[in-house]
């Protein structure tokens, strides 16, 4: 049972960390689309392009079962509440908490 609750702790972490870089991602995208930072800092621009191609795999499946909202995309929102509910599943099936 110990070796459960390590493997619910590491999924658990894995799963924080993927939300992190939704996070990271959204609010370089709002600094991007309001002109606080140019979009040819090229910084901000590589750190972007990194995590969305991390990212990308995941969201894909997302965007294309979601309706077209026009310029708004929920996908983020829908895969961190996804996240959410499976670290709540692991931690129930493992009782690590």
């Amino acid at each position: 049972m110990q070796g459960l609750a390590i493997l619910v702790d590491i999924l658990v972490m894995l799963t924080n960390v993927l939300v992190m870089l939704i996070i990271v991602q959204f609010i370089i995208g709002l600094l991007f689309a309001f002109n606080v930072v140019s979009p040819t800092n090229d910084f901000l621009r590589q750190v972007y392009d990194s995590i969305d191609r991390l990212l990308a795999p995941v969201l894909r499946p997302i965007r294309r079962i979601m309706p077209d909202t026009g310029a708004i995309d929920f996908s983020p929102l829908v895969l961190i509440l996804g996240l959410q509910v499976l670290t709540r599943v692991l931690v129930g099936i493992g009782g690590a908490y």
